[in-house]
């Protein structure tokens, strides 16, 4: 929320920077409840995922 009404030109350059309450959380915290939830992959998932989803070669 701006503190007072600024009025910018038109096609102005502005920069927005994300000040939080809290620390932001990690990918890891995010994605935590779906980590690891998957059995029988393949060993080299990882490495190969776009091979395996998309098909697309090793």
């Amino acid at each position: 929320m701006l503190d007072e009404k600024i009025s910018l030109p038109e096609g102005s350059l502005v920069r927005v920077e994300l000040v939080a309450d809290q620390p932001l959380k990690s990918l890891a915290e995010i994605l935590g409840d779906v980590i690891g939830c998957i059995d029988n992959l393949p060993p080299d998932m990882a490495r190969n995922h776009d091979q395996y989803i998309h098909n697309t070669p090793k």
